[in-house]
């Protein structure tokens, strides 16, 4: 199987991952955990499939700009989510062994 492939798969499945959390409303416990709310949870695994897809798509298309377009694209993608629905960062309780 090759790189492209693997690429679109994984891409397809968090962009899959992010609408069921969206549309259903329930993430799996370690990950509701890591976000403020579950819709950032939903937008940044959406966000982040549908760049990986943009990206992989973009390699296969004809012409001389749309891979680079398609970068540019997933990059700024990638920006949107981790600059606005990022998950929390290490600074909460911490549990004493």
């Amino acid at each position: 199987m090759s790189t492209e492939v693997l690429g679109g798969l994984a891409g397809l499945a968090l962009f899959i991952f992010g609408m069921r959390m969206l549309v259903l409303g329930r993430a799996p416990g370690m990950i509701a955990r890591s976000f403020r709310s579950l819709r950032d949870a939903g937008c940044y695994h959406l966000l982040f499939g549908l760049a990986l897809l943009i990206y992989v798509g973009g390699l296969h298309l004809p012409g001389a700009m749309t891979g680079q377009v398609a970068a540019v694209l997933a990059v700024a993608l990638v920006g949107v989510a981790l600059v606005r629905f990022r998950p929390r960062g290490g600074r909460g309780p911490t549990r004493k062994a």
